[in-house]
């Protein structure tokens, strides 16, 4: 459980769309605050995700082979076909010019409330599925449980989590340096969403395929 979480939480935390996003939110006038606010909704929204997860097996993990874990694993194997699928057909498919979002341009406009709204939005909800799928598996009587769960989430946000840092500490000069990086991410953005993919869908599809037949 804990390497699946690591990976998901790692390709969560890299992905370039909603990186460039917040990145945009920081370099707006009420830079800080927006960020804060999309951090937060961010993480929320994980936690809440791994909380209705430890509602529904009451804290305890299902037995190998029951149905509850079986649908488990085939929900992983679904989300990690679905991503190989998805990232081969960004590969063939002619590449798209990228540019900032058409929000961007009213971005100084933007409340805090808006900025948790799209921090919401741009969740990739199929890798947080995954990440569900895999918390079935945390028996939540245990303290290597809980710091998995918690270091998945803090993984997941931890992208968000240095630059906000950055942000607030060297706003001048974090300034030019994260414009530069969402420059760099969108010139890279088909390159970087068709490698997560592919390499978390085929990690899923394997880790799944074992789990099955073990």
């Amino acid at each position: 459980m804990v390497l699946d979480l690591i990976v998901i939480g790692t390709a969560i935390s890299l992905g370039p769309l909603h990186n460039s996003a917040f990145i945009l939110l920081l370099s707006s006038r009420r830079g800080t605050r927006q960020g804060l606010a999309f951090l937060l909704s961010w993480l929320a929204n994980l936690v809440a995700v791994i909380a209705c997860v430890a509602l529904l097996t009451g804290g305890q993990p299902p037995a190998r082979h029951t149905v509850p874990s079986t649908a488990a694993v085939v929900a992983k194997l679904v989300i990690g076909l679905a991503l190989v699928l998805y990232g081969a057909h960004r590969r063939r498919r002619p590449p798209r010019p990228h540019g900032p979002p058409k929000w961007a341009a009213r971005i100084d406009d933007a409340s805090p409330v808006a900025a948790a709204a799209l921090a919401w939005l741009l969740q990739p909800w199929a890798l947080v599925g995954a990440g569900a799928a895999t918390a079935i598996d945390a028996d939540l009587s245990t303290l290597g449980a809980w710091l998995a769960l918690t270091g998945y989430c803090l993984l997941a946000t931890l992208s968000l989590i240095v630059m906000e840092m950055y942000a607030v500490w060297a706003p001048e000069a974090s300034n030019a340096r994260l414009n530069a990086l969402r420059s760099w991410l969108e010139r890279h953005q088909e390159q970087l969403i068709v490698t997560l993919a592919l390499l978390v869908g085929l990690w899923l599809t394997a880790r799944s395929i074992y789990e099955l037949v073990t």
